[in-house]
């Protein structure tokens, strides 16, 4: 078979497994969200490089010396259980702008195997449906603990929680005030914080 070196020699028709995708030699980051491929957004704009700093250096600072700690993208998200067949059976591998970790067993050096804690993503234009409606579902389906949608424009994050298997609206925060973070209890985030200099 020979090497995929661009993305546009892929066969968007075709399932793919984490395996194959280990194989692919381009700089494009791309998702494979159960078995197809998904191109990512271009390169983010400044407001949503901002809050990712932002929100990843108060977890990174919160988080010292815990168990849990912080990711931020690019960083292989494989949300399947490993199986003796191993990367051959992964079909699912996103890359969240921020996921907090707080099993080190789900770590390793590709990414992580299994669902994050927490997953934090940060709409750009051209990526707002896919992060609203195919990763919420995925996410919640593979048992994502707490899921927070971040709308760069209207300032809002809105923080959905696992409930029985589904999510539930925790909260919208769209001014000045503490975010809690459900998954970290003795922690939550300043919404000033996640929005200074935005």
């Amino acid at each position: 078979m020979p090497s995929i070196t661009h993305f546009s020699q892929l066969d968007l028709t075709k399932q793919y497994t984490y395996a194959d995708y280990l194989t692919w030699q381009f700089d494009e980051f791309v998702e494979l969200i159960k078995g197809k491929v998904s191109r990512m957004s271009p390169a983010p704009r400044v407001a949503h490089q901002d809050i990712l700093l932002n929100i990843s250096a108060a977890l990174k600072y919160a988080l010292r010396g815990k168990s849990c700690r912080p990711y931020v993208a690019p960083f292989d998200v494989r949300l399947s259980k490993i199986t003796p067949n191993g990367d051959a059976t992964i079909s699912t591998v996103v890359q969240p702008d921020i996921c907090v970790i707080c099993d080190p067993a789900k770590v390793d050096a590709k990414g992580c195997v299994g669902a994050p804690d927490l997953i934090i993503e940060i709409l750009s234009p051209g990526n707002a449906t896919h992060d609203i409606r195919v990763k919420f579902d995925l996410y919640e389906e593979n048992g994502v603990g707490e899921y927070w949608i971040v709308f760069p424009d209207e300032k809002n994050v809105a923080a959905y929680v696992l409930n029985n298997g589904h999510y539930q609206l925790r909260g919208e925060f769209y001014q000045p005030g503490p975010i809690p973070v459900h998954t970290l209890p003795e922690f939550s985030l300043e919404w000033a914080e996640v929005f200074e200099g935005v």
